[in-house]
């Protein structure tokens, strides 16, 4: 049985409101899950204590037992010294899309004809 700690969606539309559970990973989003191990309020500041709240004790025995974090959670876990961080790499991010692309174009165009004349 391969087992996620994941999150669990609740709250109403546009009101989100998560919890961090240990599921088996064929489960559900929201289904069957094994035991409540925090919360997380998106909704909240980021500074605020209360937006991510944990019981790290749990967790670790979670992850001794060889449950696989999901990349969100890991996230958490990470800024609260569980787990190492993890160097990630999205070359793309930095690259602009189509439509900057061709506005980037048109300015430098732009810029440059006033210097021509």
């Amino acid at each position: 049985m391969s087992m996620k700690i994941r999150l669990a969606r609740g709250g109403s539309k546009k009101r989100p409101h998560y919890s961090i559970v240990a599921s088996d990973s064929r489960m559900p989003r929201d289904g069957r899950f094994l035991e409540k191990l925090g919360t997380y309020d998106p909704m909240l500041a980021k500074d605020n204590e209360n937006r991510i709240k944990m019981d790290l004790d749990r967790i670790k025995d979670w992850l001794s037992k060889g449950a696989q974090p999901t990349d969100r959670v890991a996230r958490f876990l990470e800024a609260a010294g569980v787990l190492p961080k993890t160097v990630r790499s999205n070359p793309k991010s930095a690259v602009p899309g189509k439509a900057m692309a061709e506005r980037a174009k048109k300015k430098a165009a732009a810029a440059a004809a006033p210097a021509e004349e």
